[in-house]
């Protein structure tokens, strides 16, 4: 059962007024993968953001993260499904707004998330994993660009097992 997500985007009048300048509603689309749904809610461009930027941050190009900026999306894991393990250079936040998943790590440390529980992914190498056989978990993620982590001087890449 596919629940729609509400977007509503506040700006300003010519006179600098605050007013709703959107209110619209999304779906989650799978991606190619197969493993998880996905609706980009907005993006900046930069950090910090420009307020000026007229740009629905919905319709800017940007991948997993948006380099020198950020990016809200919400995703569906679907049921039985898993990520490819994967590093970002960005620091993640991840809510967890209903069902149930597992962040494995590259040591292979597994903890279990529920509704309300909250992540804070700092470019790690991890993997999703959505042990239900019929329930979505989904997640709520702003993902901000950052400098890699770096280990005796060297950065550490961003990473995507294949």
């Amino acid at each position: 059962m596919k629940t729609p997500i509400r977007r509503l985007v506040t700006g300003h009048s010519p006179s600098g007024t605050a007013v709703f300048t959107s209110d619209n509603q999304y779906e989650t689309v799978v991606i190619p993968s197969g493993d998880a749904a996905m609706a980009t809610i907005w993006t900046t461009s930069s950090v910090p953001a420009d307020l000026n930027d007229e740009t629905d941050g919905r319709e800017r190009d940007a991948g997993t993260t948006l380099k020198g900026g950020s990016v809200i999306r919400v995703v569906d894991i679907l049921p039985n499904a898993s990520s490819p393990m994967h590093r970002t250079n960005s620091i993640d936040y991840g809510i967890i707004i209903s069902g149930t998943i597992e962040l494995e790590l590259e040591n292979q440390e597994i903890k279990t998330l529920t509704q309300g529980d909250i992540i804070v992914q700092r470019g790690t190498i991890h993997k999703w994993r959505n042990p239900s056989n019929d329930e979505i978990c989904r997640i709520v993620f702003v993902l901000t660009e950052a400098k890699a982590y770096q280990l005796n001087g060297l950065p550490l890449n961003e990473f995507m097992e294949h």
